[in-house]
């Protein structure tokens, strides 16, 4: 329920983009036709509008506060047309330090509420932020598109597989904009790698490699201090849990778990979901890649006996369709010593170091005996320094909304659903010892079997030509290999006749 009582108070005079989209939708529902109403909310989307876009604040904590409110707020600030209305937190701290921070620095005052339900139902939003738990944002994400409204997600996109799969679908079907929170991806490096690949600066692309090393005293996540003003009195817990909503089983209240819950995995998934996601993000965007084809996971707790379910060690190894592997590894207890984040193909790799914010990356050619091009030679190649991919991150999805264009977005759904999809099948193969396959023809996961290695054994006895990623332009430049005169010797001695003389 609201903690003030004129949620109406902040509405504006003039008809809102939701209110349009409702009642275009009311009126097709009257007409007796579901495709009426898919036709008449993309309609509704497509018209321009000078109403200020209202948004509201979903789990305004951790991240919730410092990315999605304090950069809105800025973005507000410098003139963006957009009003940030509401704001709804479990934790009455966290609903009460949003709302004045709004205040302060907007000059209006948001109404508050515990229940997101209560804020899509009595607001006139046109968009919300979700920053909540990893548990409850496929839930958040469903009603909020199912209410018309555009939605930024933070990471990861959703809890399990099929929540990813489902929040990617309702996505395409509603015509609305949505934001998945990796904001590497609003990174222009990307997309000006992937061009490069697609155009065969690295030949025929194999292997990506990316980290997140970090380390600390205390562990992992313990970095979030806890309070005596976290208590039942001041935090709904149960809400929190999503008991009712079938998200989590009850259990006692506890400071830590509320806290600190990327240590547990009926809430997160460690650094599977809150780093490898950022890192894998990237990489596909890079190369074009999106839903893997096998998947394994590895790890264990090797140092941080404290409580937690999640590894502190951990890697993920993603075989793709395309011909590419893909390998995220790191340690949370490591820090000064990680690996490089590089593409390789057969006739070059890029490195681009560590972190996400880059000002160049290095190409590496292969020997000249493997390019036949002793012209080709090491450089370092410029690249767009961002300084906040935060605040850029968040500008592209109130541009995208602002032109009603869900294409716009740096990271939409169906990448977010293929990076999130990734990572989770190597959790669960670290938890439950499989490997897996996943078909995205039908987007159903398998328990792995032989299939994935006999179906390349196939392709090379049939001397096939090797796959490529999407957009690939090249041809066989970097692809095909070169035949030996002597291997005219080889093959099968049928009849004990040499198959060199025949």
């Amino acid at each position: 329920m609201p903690d003030n009582v004129t949620p109406e108070s902040t509405a504006p005079d003039s008809v809102s983009r939701r209110s349009f989209l409702k009642n275009s939708s009311a009126t097709a529902i009257a007409a007796g036709a579901l495709g009426a109403v898919m036709t008449e909310t993309k309609q509704a989307q497509a018209a321009p509008s000078t109403d200020p876009i209202r948004i509201g604040f979903i789990g305004p904590g951790g991240r919730g506060f410092r990315a999605h409110v304090q950069t809105l707020s800025k973005l507000a600030a410098e003139g963006r047309n957009i009003q940030l209305v509401a704001v709804c937190d479990v934790y009455n701290e966290h609903r009460d330090r949003a709302a004045d921070h709004i205040k302060s620095t907007n000059g209006n005052e948001p109404t508050k509420y515990e229940d997101y339900r209560d804020m899509i139902e009595k607001e006139d939003l046109d968009a919300v932020c979700i920053g909540t738990p990893d548990h409850w944002h496929a839930k958040q994400t469903l009603d909020c598109l199912k209410a018309g409204l555009h939605v930024y997600c933070e990471k990861p996109m959703t809890k399990f597989v099929q929540e990813a799969l489902d929040v990617a679908k309702a996505w395409k079907e509603s015509g609305l904009v949505m934001q998945v929170g990796v904001q590497s991806t609003s990174l222009p490096l990307w997309k000006n790698v992937n061009k490069m690949l697609q155009d065969g600066k690295l030949g025929k692309v194999l292997q990506y490699q990316t980290e997140f090393f970090r380390n600390s005293a205390q562990g992992q996540w313990r970095s979030y201090k806890l309070n005596e003003n976290m208590n039942p009195k001041n935090i709904n817990w149960k809400l929190w849990l999503g008991t009712e909503e079938g998200l989590a089983d009850d259990q006692p209240f506890d400071r830590a778990v509320y806290a600190q819950w990327r240590r547990f995995w009926p809430f997160g998934s460690g650094m599977f979901t809150d780093l490898f996601v950022h890192r894998t993000t990237s990489m596909l965007k890079a190369t074009g890649l999106r839903f893997p084809g096998r998947v394994v996971g590895a790890g264990g707790i090797f140092l941080e006996y404290d409580g937690r379910d999640v590894p502190d060690v951990a890697t993920v190894v993603a075989d793709f369709p395309e011909g590419v592997q893909g390998l995220v590894t790191a340690s949370m207890c490591v820090q000064n010593t990680p690996i490089l984040q590089t593409i390789r193909g057969h006739f070059g790799s890029f490195e681009f170091g560590t972190g996400e914010k880059f000002s160049e990356f290095k190409y590496i050619p292969e020997r000249p005996q493997v390019t036949r091009n002793s012209k080709l030679k090491d450089e370092m190649i410029p690249a767009e320094v961002v300084k906040d991919t935060t605040y850029a991150h968040f500008k592209n999805w109130v541009d995208a909304m602002e032109a009603n264009d869900p294409q716009a977005c740096n990271n939409p759904p169906d990448l977010g659903a293929a990076a999130i999809v990734t990572v989770l099948l190597g959790a669960m193969s670290y938890r439950e010892g499989k490997v897996y396959h996943f078909d995205s023809e039908t987007m159903t996961v398998s328990d792995g079997d032989s299939s994935w290695a006999k179906g390349w054994e196939k392709l090379s006895h049939a001397r096939a030509k090797p796959k490529h990623i999407a957009g690939w332009t090249a041809g066989d430049h970097g692809s095909v290999l070169e035949e030996p005169d002597y291997m005219s010797l080889a093959g099968p001695w049928v009849g004990g006749k040499d198959p060199g003389k025949s």
